[in-house]
């Protein structure tokens, strides 16, 4: 790589860290705060001690603070590590194992993102439960749950973003121009609402041990085996799917929201 080829190298990967920077917390922003209710319904169905319980249909805006300053800063920083892995290796991948990169910058994006992602789901979900631990938060307790978060979220993103870049691949070839942000907008919405639905027994292993007794001290009582072993048997499968409309929803719609905004977003930053 000569000087210029060097210096234009730098200049492309500076615009898109700033580009996914912005777009990426824009978008979530967005999204969490206009479908916040509906994930506050599905902390409820998945929660031990049941819907009416953790609140019912009151207070759904229950935990909202957190999510407005936590949410930009993770989906920036899952969007700027996921494009910069992308940027990086494109040209070094052939087109047939796209999707493999796809998978693999999104698994990544994944476990850096969650650095910030956790303990603002801890704050949120147990406020949304209206536990009565409110403004008591060590930092043992704001990462419990970072890997069985990491162990959702992976597979989500794995399937979700392998699916959104095949439709806009897919779509774009077949009307033979580049795919418009509504359109990926679409794609978006089909791709989160099959990793929604595949993803949600993790979703209910995550809800069950952030909002698990700050009294439970043993590791294996909350490791990801033993809490999905324990849903099973109580609830039998439909226990492990519990809230799986309200996220499905969720995601479908966030999902349209969320990438038709980032990649418009994208669009006019770049322009």
């Amino acid at each position: 790589m000569d000087f210029e080829e060097e210096k234009k190298f730098v200049i492309d990967t500076r615009n898109v860290f700033f580009s996914a920077l912005i777009s990426g917390g824009f978008a979530g922003t967005c999204v969490d705060v206009a479908l916040f209710p509906i994930d506050t319904l599905k902390t409820r169905l998945q929660s031990e001690n049941g819907f009416m319980r953790s609140g019912g249909f009151s207070k759904l805006y229950t935990g909202l603070a957190p999510v407005i300053m936590g949410s930009a800063p993770t989906a920036a920083l899952f969007f700027v590590t996921y494009e910069s892995i992308k940027m990086i290796l494109h040209d070094s991948v052939r087109k047939e194992f796209l999707p493999f990169l796809h998978m693999g910058a999104a698994s990544m994006a994944e476990i850096v993102s969650c650095l910030i992602r956790v303990p603002v789901e801890v704050v949120k979900q147990r406020r949304q439960a209206l536990l009565p631990d409110q403004g008591r938060y060590n930092l043992k307790l704001l990462y419990r749950g970072y890997w069985s978060t990491v162990i959702r979220d992976m597979p989500f993103s794995l399937i979700q973003f392998s699916i959104w870049e095949y439709l806009k691949r897919i779509w774009a070839e077949q009307a033979q121009k580049d795919v418009y942000p509504f359109e990926s907008a679409i794609c978006g919405a089909m791709a989160g609402s099959i990793a929604a639905a595949c993803t949600t027994p993790f979703d209910v292993v995550k809800t069950r041990i952030m909002l698990a007794n700050r009294s439970v001290k043993k590791t294996t009582d909350l490791s990801v085996v033993n809490i999905l072993l324990s849903v099973y048997k109580i609830n039998g499968p439909s226990g492990l799917f519990a809230g799986i409309v309200p996220r499905v929803t969720w995601i479908s719609i966030g999902g349209f929201i969320f990438f038709g905004v980032y990649e418009k977003s994208k669009a006019i930053l770049d322009f």
